[in-house]
């Protein structure tokens, strides 16, 4: 497989896991989100991740996301879901229940909190990968995972069978371009933080994005592929632009994102916010008034 073997493409943001008042997955808010995203433009949907809260969930909830976004997406775009876990078997028993379940293709992200080599890392998905049958996207987010795919692993990995993507979401331009660099010939590569730096991602041939401020940010988000790709530059210089500050807004005055992303959804009326899991805690006092004042600043409210 290769990045011919898939056609991955487009803006596919990574979708919020929304929770009933009983903590079970509310799967009649989750569809109306995904529904309402592809309405909007959306190729696609990304399932479980970051933005999903996938650490937060059981083996059996993670398994359970797959089958509802299966269900809800049959016919109406591509479907990734988060399959990384620490060990091995554990990530190869979810990307087989995600296979059983239809999926078009699973986001693998490296083992997360103990620190590994790069040799460590690349023994980890050739592990993987020959034992599953879907096609892989590998995830890169350090930040989150203390363990990065540099460039240099990313080729790596492209030798193996099943990887035929990558998520870049280091955050870091230039490491973004030298993955872009070193792999879009035979990886498919998809930019991250769109919301930073998506415009110039596109412009210089990324395949598509894969964030988190569509849920937030209707037409916008998913724009921010759509704009660039039409050659609209006007129109992308003034989606970047506000994409730039949507980031700065979640991410500062005590709040983080995947809350912030939430509670802006319920102050837009939109389906898929409510209170994240925990450890994640939902946004109150002036955090919250913060957010709904910065949302009303750029005219989103």
């Amino acid at each position: 497989m290769d990045r011919n073997s898939v056609t991955w493409v487009g803006p596919m943001p990574a979708v919020t896991t929304p929770f009933s008042d009983n903590g079970s997955i509310d799967e009649k808010a989750f569809a109306a989100n995904a529904e309402r995203l592809v309405n909007e433009g959306a190729t696609g949907i990304v399932v479980g991740g970051c933005t999903g809260e996938f650490w937060a969930l059981s083996n059996a909830e993670r398994k359970q996301l797959y089958a509802l976004a299966a269900e809800v997406m049959k016919g109406k775009g591509t479907v990734l879901v988060g399959t990384g876990a620490v060990t091995v078997d554990e990530t190869v028993d979810l990307t087989l229940a995600a296979e059983k379940a239809g999926v078009d293709g699973v986001l693998i992200l490296p083992p997360y909190f103990v620190k590994l080599t790069d040799d460590e890392i690349f023994a980890h998905f050739r592990d993987v990968d020959a034992r599953v049958g879907l096609p892989i996207c590998a995830y890169n987010i350090p930040g989150n995972a203390v363990n990065a795919l540099s460039p240099a692993l990313v080729a790596r990995l492209s030798a193996l069978d099943r990887v035929v993507a990558v998520k870049e979401s280091s955050g870091d331009w230039n490491n973004y371009y030298a993955t872009h660099l070193a792999v879009h010939e035979t990886l498919r590569v998809f930019c991250g933080p769109s919301s930073v730096f998506g415009v110039p991602a596109v412009a210089l041939g990324a395949d598509g994005t894969i964030d988190c401020f569509p849920n937030m940010w209707p037409k916008g988000g998913v724009d921010l592929y759509h704009a660039p790709k039409n050659g609209e530059h006007a129109r992308a210089a003034e989606l970047q632009a506000l994409g730039r500050r949507l980031t700065d807004l979640c991410t500062s005055g005590g709040r983080t994102l995947y809350p912030a992303t939430k509670a802006a959804m319920d102050m837009m009326g939109l389906p898929g916010g409510g209170k994240p899991r925990r450890p994640l805690r939902p946004l109150e006092g002036e955090a919250l008034k913060g957010l709904e004042q910065g949302l009303k600043a750029l005219s989103m409210l």
